[in-house]
């Protein structure tokens, strides 16, 4: 599989971006191919079943893996979606999502999840959830068995439980000691950590696990997959940014936002900053780009520059961390981000009939 690792500088990319928005005005008489630059990354090859996260270590492999046996037998997206995101929200050892996800302010696990099926412009989803290992099974339900789209909150939680789903600590020994030692170093105004005459004077003294990084990220996956009928699903399930105020809400559960799912067209995932994610309407962008004619990697790449031209003009070097995902009915792929704080190309893990490998994307 090709690997393709791409950088552009941000001001060379907002101008070249400037000139596309100053013949906007004839882009209804253009090909989608002519109306914005060309891809960094362009296209690969198309294959069905296929089914990508946006995870690339290896609880994402195990999740296609898993995923794959059920698309390779025929099965559905909507089942292979559902299995591959379970298996990497029950892992202890991922803090982005799922059981071990890291806390809010109060050191309180919240989980939100979405899920959507092309086949019966159905989704689903669940915000602020805790207690629940598995929020996008409990999505699948709100979708499948409810008029409605979205639970929140306590109400989300007995929801879960008349489904015979069990309430739970979420917290694991490695995200309790990340949480109590964001809590002891957050401020040396708060009465949190050693006692006051035991503190360095210009600092919080021995406190908890001091000289260790505090961990802190916006925790998401994504899973696409469009199937041997070509039906296309997809779930963004995460634990949110870590140490979020209670009861914030990111882009994740909010169809449009962390995902959409066109059935005639394909799907796309967010990950990152989710609330430039829901001001954009990101993934419900990328799905039209491509209904355009773009492939996935050149919307995810136009994704991104959608949302850095709504913040050229009020701080040009403020760069987001978003991530986006994406495939289409034909069973091509790619992803895109922003690159902050970093040169590492971002990466997906697929399976399809060549087995399970990784994709790079392209990076700002």
């Amino acid at each position: 599989m090709p690997n393709r690792n791409h950088r552009l500088d941000r001001r060379d990319f907002l101008n070249r971006s400037l000139g596309v928005s100053a013949g906007a005005v004839l882009a209804a008489s253009l090909p989608a191919s002519a109306r914005v630059p060309r891809s960094l990354g362009g296209t690969v090859a198309a294959s069905t079943p296929l089914i990508i996260t946006s995870h690339s270590n290896d609880t994402g492999r195990a999740a296609m893996d898993a995923a794959w046996e059920i698309l390779s037998g025929d099965g559905s997206a909507l089942d292979a979606v559902e299995k591959g995101a379970n298996v990497i929200e029950v892992d202890p050892e991922d803090s982005s999502v799922g059981y071990g996800g890291l806390p809010n302010e109060d050191g309180v696990v919240q989980l939100d999840a979405s899920i959507m099926d092309g086949r019966t412009y159905n989704a689903g989803s669940v915000a602020a959830l805790e207690g629940i290992k598995t929020p996008a099974s409990i999505a699948r339900l709100v979708m499948e068995r409810t008029d409605h789209v979205m639970l929140v909150g306590r109400g989300a939680l007995e929801f879960a439980k008349s489904f015979g789903y069990v309430e739970e600590d979420l917290m694991t020994e490695a995200s309790r000691e990340s949480f109590l030692r964001w809590r002891e170093g957050r401020s040396k105004r708060d009465d949190w950590g050693p006692p006051d005459h035991l503190r360095e004077p210009d600092g919080d003294g021995a406190a908890m696990g001091e000289g260790r990084e505090i961990e802190s990220h916006y925790g998401t996956t994504n899973v696409l997959a469009v199937d041997a009928n070509a039906d296309v699903a997809g779930i963004t399930t995460t634990s949110g940014l870590s140490w979020k105020i209670s009861g914030r809400i990111g882009d994740s559960p909010i169809i449009g936002a962390g995902l959409y799912v066109d059935n005639d067209v394909g799907a796309a995932g967010a990950t990152g900053r989710g609330e430039d994610v829901i001001k954009s309407c990101a993934s419900f962008y990328i799905v039209m780009r491509m209904r355009e004619g773009r492939s996935p990697q050149e919307a995810c790449e136009d994704g991104l520059q959608m949302i850095l031209e709504r913040y050229r003009n009020v701080n040009i070097d403020f760069v987001p961390s978003e991530k986006f995902v994406a495939i289409n009915r034909a069973g091509e792929y790619g992803c895109a981000w922003m690159g902050t704080g970093s040169d590492r190309a971002p990466r997906i893990t697929l399976a399809n009939d060549g087995g399970v490998t990784h994709y790079e994307g392209t990076v700002l």
